[in-house]
């Protein structure tokens, strides 16, 4: 609104006073634009810097605006210095359109000022003073706009449309500028709360969560205490900190909840495939089974955490007992079978491979076994209560599983090289050693000694 506006400054130009002005310039471009538009440019008023003093050495009260106003070099890209030469760049308007004027102190009586007359002040600064009523009045012009000097009428106007203006649209107050202000260290203390929360290995315990997210909040909530200005404006930034902390921890959750239903799927799957596996195992083995089981139950109790557990751990539960009755319905059954199996196979091969009288006596004697024990009591499950058949599945058990052997996964290779062997015995061995044996075998001589061939 005024043609000239005097900023006054005791003893020199600090930053903050510099803060203040650029504030005060766009406040007033602001609004010049909302009245004339915004493609109109701002016209400013003539700037008076105003600054008290008692020394009149080195520099001079224009010299020093001038350097006060200068760009600061920021070779390294620091952002602080940024700012600052962004509120510089923001007064650049004022352009040439300032000048500067120094006064002493009147008196070092500076609180009885008011009361004392002219004679009492310092000769210099009634001087100085009256040097400044004459500049403010050689500045002092009519109010320019667009170009044009102002009369009473048109000012007024003017003024109308100013104030229409500034009751039509918000004014930055002391709270919003605290706002802003702490907008800025709100912004900080949520990202060190997300930073604090990223790096939380997911997923965890939903108890574990919770103590991760308040030790975040609290680390966040201590800087925002120690940076934040303000007491009474500060608590609603304080109070849209904490919704947005809770926002994020409720995005935090739905992570945790994905990872742990995740990985217990995967763990459910795992186990789940490998009862299968075990339900199909060619030699049928309850060690075996036993330790797949337990070693399914204990991986998916280790690994599978978070809120997800409880429900995959019901349904873990429910199948591996499912699995472990079906494979103990069909244990004794398919055992069975396959020592009958493996009693003709003896029969064979200690018959005509091995020609071992005393294997074939031995599986003979378990393939009739067998058979007339499940005549005689009308089913084979009775069978199995029986302690010769209880000695006969631990001696199985021993045979095919082990810490150390597993027979289910050898089997084939062990039987190769059976193979290879006795068909080497057979067909090297006693040409090579000659007939004689250590153990009884058949004998396909019908005469007595051997006689020697005539002719």
């Amino acid at each position: 609104m005024s043609s000239v506006l005097i900023y006054n400054l005791p003893e020199t130009i600090r930053e903050a006073d510099i803060s203040r002005l650029s504030f005060a310039v766009e406040l007033a471009e602001e609004f010049y634009g909302r009245v004339k538009g915004q493609d109109v440019a701002f016209e400013p008023a003539k700037l008076v810097w105003l600054i008290q003093r008692d020394f009149l050495q080195g520099k001079s009260v224009q010299e020093m605006v001038h350097d006060a106003l200068q760009r600061v070099p920021n070779d390294k890209g620091d952002k602080n210095i940024d700012m600052v030469n962004q509120i510089r760049n923001s007064l650049a308007i004022m352009g040439d359109n300032s000048t500067a004027f120094s006064l002493p102190q009147p008196h070092l009586l500076r609180t009885k000022l008011c009361d004392m007359k002219d004679e009492e002040l310092d000769p210099i600064y009634v001087k100085r003073r009256e040097q400044l009523k004459k500049l403010v009045a050689s500045v002092t012009r009519p109010k320019i706009v667009q170009g044009k000097f102002l009369n009473g009428n048109e000012f007024v106007a003017f003024m109308e449309q100013i104030l229409e203006a500034l009751n039509k649209g918000e004014i930055p107050s002391t709270g919003s500028l605290v706002e802003v202000f702490n907008k800025g260290i709100l912004e900080r203390c949520l990202k060190l709360y997300n930073e604090r929360m990223a790096k939380v290995r997911l997923p965890l315990p939903e108890q574990s969560l919770q103590d991760a997210h308040e030790r975040s909040k609290k680390e966040a909530m201590d800087v925002f205490d120690v940076q934040h200005f303000g007491r009474q404006h500060a608590k609603k930034s304080v109070m849209q900190l904490d919704e947005e902390i809770q926002e994020a921890y409720k995005n935090v959750i739905m992570a945790n909840e994905y990872q742990s239903s995740k990985i217990c799927e995967s763990l459910y799957t795992r186990c789940e495939d490998k009862m299968d596996q075990l339900q199909v195992l060619r030699l049928p083995s309850m060690a075996k089974f036993n330790a797949g089981f337990l070693q399914c139950n204990q991986s998916f109790a280790h690994e599978c955490v978070g809120p997800s557990k409880a429900n995959y751990e019901q349904r873990m539960m429910k199948m591996l007992g499912k699995s472990r009755s079906l494979f103990i319905k069909e244990y004794n059954h398919r055992l069975f079978n396959w020592l009958v199996a493996f009693s003709l196979v003896m029969v064979v091969v200690g018959r005509f491979i091995l020609k071992f009288i005393m294997i074939e006596m031995g599986a003979w004697v378990l393939f009739i076994f067998l058979e007339t024990y499940t005549r005689m009591f009308w089913s084979a499950e009775s069978l199995y209560y029986n302690p010769v058949w209880h000695f006969i599945v631990s001696t199985w058990e021993t045979l095919v599983y082990s810490p150390v052997l597993d027979l289910d996964r050898w089997a084939v290779p062990l039987g190769c090289m059976i193979a290879v062997f006795v068909l080497y015995w057979r067909c090297c061995g006693k040409r090579k050693y000659g007939s004689r044996g250590l153990l009884p075998l058949y004998n396909n001589h019908k005469g007595g000694t051997n006689r020697p061939r005539t002719d």
